[in-house]
């Protein structure tokens, strides 16, 4: 099977078979057991994957080329580790190993530096998803990450993000009749005199809060849990919680 030209590191894609997914696990199988030419096989037939994975990072500015030499080192790196014994497709398995080498890549060329222990952290949460995903067949929770990698949950989501491409002020997030809305327009004037005295407010308000006042609106509205989950960590039912979480929203506007 083949399809139209594409020419890219000097490659034409209409000449590169696909292979079958049982053609696939014919050559793994002949790989295992010794025979390179099944694996230089393999490369040269999901090619045409490692084109389509990187896709969602052109425009960013980097050559494609270098993309695409970069996505066939995490394809060969899954070739080279994938189990034939799981049951699970080659390319559900090579799909996040390419992803993860190009996310790598773009992370040591970003122009945003983070730390390198951060970096370091951030690199072993990738390779802890890849293998998880491998072994659950799915994408797996970052709480599922932090156990597997016995650290905090804020930990990885930490470092996740700090290797997070950075989004432009001029990114289009909404077009409707021509009148296209950008980054740049859901962002508020915080430099404004009424925006400092609004903050200001608030933080007085809430400094009035008695403890487990303010303990509740950090679990609620800082940390991102439900009222469930803040009930059961404080002792007390949900139907409570919902009470004091609308006394306290109504004493900090009293106080504003």
């Amino acid at each position: 099977m083949y399809y139209n030209k594409v020419e890219i590191c000097g490659v034409d894609t209409s000449r590169l078979p696909i292979l079958k997914e049982s053609e696939k696990m014919e050559l793994l199988e002949r790989y295992r057991q010794g025979d390179k030419s099944a694996r230089d096989r393999l490369i040269s037939g999901n090619l045409r994957l490692v084109l389509s994975v990187i896709q969602k990072y052109m425009g960013r500015g980097e050559n494609p080329d270098d993309l695409f030499q970069v996505g066939c080192i995490g394809l060969m790196k899954a070739i080279d580790n994938f189990n034939t014994e799981l049951n699970v497709k080659f390319s559900t398995y090579a799909v996040p190993m390419i992803s993860g080498e190009l996310r790598r890549y773009l992370r040591d060329f970003s122009p945003i530096r983070v730390s390198r222990s951060t970096r370091d952290l951030a690199y072993r949460a990738m390779q802890t998803k890849e293998r998880l995903t491998a072994e659950y067949d799915r994408e797996p929770t970052v709480d599922e990450i932090a156990k597997a990698m016995d650290i905090k949950k804020s930990e990885v989501v930490l470092a996740l993000e700090s290797v997070t491409d950075p989004v432009s002020l001029y990114d289009p997030v909404y077009s409707d009749s021509g009148d296209t809305l950008y980054v740049l327009d859901q962002l508020g004037d915080s430099s404004s005199d009424e925006a400092w005295l609004d903050e200001l407010s608030i933080k007085e308000a809430i400094s009035g809060l008695k403890g487990r006042e303010k303990d509740i609106l950090y679990k609620r509205f800082y940390c991102g849990k439900t009222q469930i989950e803040v009930a059961e960590e404080i002792g007390i039912s949900q139907a409570q919680v919902s009470r004091l979480e609308k006394n306290i929203i109504e004493k900090i506007k009293g106080n504003i």
